[in-house]
């Protein structure tokens, strides 16, 4: 493959030997801790939602910043500190630019610095554990996905499984009011053993991973976490293209769609909730508390793209 020199070991086709990684794979079947990996970049306002509930939940959390200018990993170390947990997190440094998704990813060699697909790996080969997880820096868990998260350290010791999960978005438009999409999601891989089976690759719009054939899964339940969209940032900067229309995009059009319309004060697209939050409550919190029994109450089948 290229990038590897022997078993375990990656190089870059830039030569930049402090970038170069080995593995940390387990191999035995001792223990079955999770590290979560955060890749992030301006994820400052999300953090203090995201990070509270993956400390509590897994055993060690690993931030790499890939060039924030808003104070992402001070944000992430005084939101540890806080809590008590610093001894949990570690964050680490990525400063190169990644190339986006879409053609940008396509063009880039996957051994590059600046590929998705190196960045990963390299963001990964830094998990000691049993177990990887991946988090990104907008997902939220709530207090039972914290629970689930806790249980699986446990539940998963002996067995080399992969975890999915979906991650259904929030569209947050203040600091009471936000919608959520109802419409269910594709439950994708977040969890895998710590493993040589477990790397990723490149795909046609951005880096992969998929678990091995035969693997056991695990399915997280669909209240445990939920994905925040601010409507009034720029949500889709990691993208070279905007113009999803391949088939494999639908989830990733219909999140343009949304953002959009909503954005934009349309009527509310179908599949759609607005919650509002008790005053002096945020909603992202109030969301927290309330996903699951919305979720429930709530959830509609699978309809057509927003128009």
């Amino acid at each position: 493959m290229t990038g590897m020199s022997l078993p375990g070991e990656w190089t870059n086709r830039e030569g930049l030997s402090e970038y170069a990684f080995r593995w940390n794979w387990v191999e035995d079947s001792a223990g079955s801790g999770f590290t979560a990996v955060l890749r992030v970049k301006d994820e400052a306002r999300s953090l203090p939602w995201v990070l509270p509930g993956v400390l509590r939940s897994v055993q060690h959390t690993i931030v790499v910043d890939n060039g924030s200018t808003d104070g992402t990993p001070e944000v992430a170390l005084g939101v540890a500190e806080e809590l008590g947990l610093s001894e949990r997190l570690r964050v680490l440094s990525y400063p190169f630019a990644v190339s986006r998704c879409g053609p940008e990813h396509l063009w880039t060699y996957p051994d590059s610095v600046h590929s998705l697909t190196y960045f990963y790996n390299w963001s990964f080969s830094h998990v000691h554990t049993r177990y990887a997880l991946k988090w990104d820096g907008d997902m939220v868990l709530t207090p039972e996905g914290e629970r689930v998260l806790r249980d699986l350290a446990w539940q998963l010791q002996g067995i080399d499984a992969a975890i999915t999960m979906r991650r259904d978005p929030v569209y947050v438009e203040s600091e009471r009011v936000a919608y959520v999409d109802l419409v269910p999601g594709k439950a994708e891989p977040w969890g895998w053993r710590n493993s040589p089976s477990y790397t990723f690759s490149k795909a046609f719009d951005w880096e992969l991973m998929l678990p091995r054939p035969g693997d056991p899964v695990v399915r997280l339940p669909n209240f445990a976490c939920f994905e925040l969209k601010w409507l009034d940032a720029d949500e889709f900067g990691h993208w070279s293209y905007t113009d999803f229309k391949v088939d494999v995009n639908d989830r990733k059009r219909r999140e343009w769609e949304l953002f959009h319309a909503l954005r934009e004060g349309a009527s509310l697209p179908e599949g759609v909730e607005r919650v509002e939050s008790p005053e002096g409550l945020h909603v992202i919190e109030h969301l927290r508390r309330t996903y699951g029994s919305l979720r429930q109450a709530t959830e509609v089948p699978a309809i057509s793209p927003v128009r």
